[in-house]
């Protein structure tokens, strides 16, 4: 299922989760938005547009790593001691060179490990699971863990620690109901769904 199916029916679940709650405006507003997002939160493990979206410029990492590899050669070259030239310049050749491979989907690893960095400076419980989350999500195959009941609880006990650092009703039904719908519009039992996804991850691996 594409990506507009699945921000819809995200965002329908938080609709309907505001109203189920009786939310005002302003609320009714953050759930829907929160369950658009939410509804797309499983293809993370897609090394695409999402990823894309979400994760810092791989182009623009890539430039700024060589750039300070440059200057710690140029420095090196300068100051210090010949072993200290030698190290430095073996730094900063190494540095271009890890910086020439980093791809998009290392980008999404580097986010979620700024997530949980994120998490933990803040204190956040929500963010430093997110975080780890979105590393997960980095590594593993498309339809797979991030499409399962592990995925479900997983995001579950994000969102439900969500609404107590909010402190706003529904949050977390929203997110639930808004990552199961993403789960159910990726089953075979949807016309057109060639491929299902393996809910039962890692007891079966079995399409469903």
């Amino acid at each position: 299922m594409n990506g507009t199916a699945h921000v819809a029916c995200g965002a329908a679940s938080g609709f309907i989760v505001a109203n189920y709650v009786q939310a005002t405006p302003t609320t009714t507003m953050i759930l829907v938005g929160l369950g658009a997002v939410a509804g797309l939160v499983p293809d993370l493990d897609i090394d695409g547009t999402l990823r894309g979206r979400i994760t810092l410029s791989h182009k623009a990492t890539k430039s700024i790593a060589q750039i300070i590899g440059i200057m710690i050669i140029i420095y090196s070259l300068y100051e210090g001691t010949l072993d200290e030239k030698i190290r430095g310049v073996g730094i900063g050749a190494l540095m271009i060179v890890i910086s020439s491979r980093i791809k998009q989907k290392h980008m999404l690893t580097i986010t979620g490990v700024g997530v949980v960095l994120g998490g933990v400076s803040l204190g956040e419980l929500w963010m430093l699971l997110f975080g780890i989350y979105t590393i997960l999500a980095s590594f593993v195959s498309h339809r797979s863990y991030t499409h399962s009941i592990i995925g479900v609880i997983f995001f579950g006990y994000i969102g439900l620690e969500l609404q107590k650092s909010l402190h706003i009703p529904g949050v977390f039904y929203t997110c639930f109901i808004a990552y199961c719908s993403h789960l159910l519009l990726d089953m075979k039992l949807i016309p057109n769904n060639k491929k299902g996804i393996k809910l039962f991850l890692p007891i079966s691996s079995k399409e469903i």
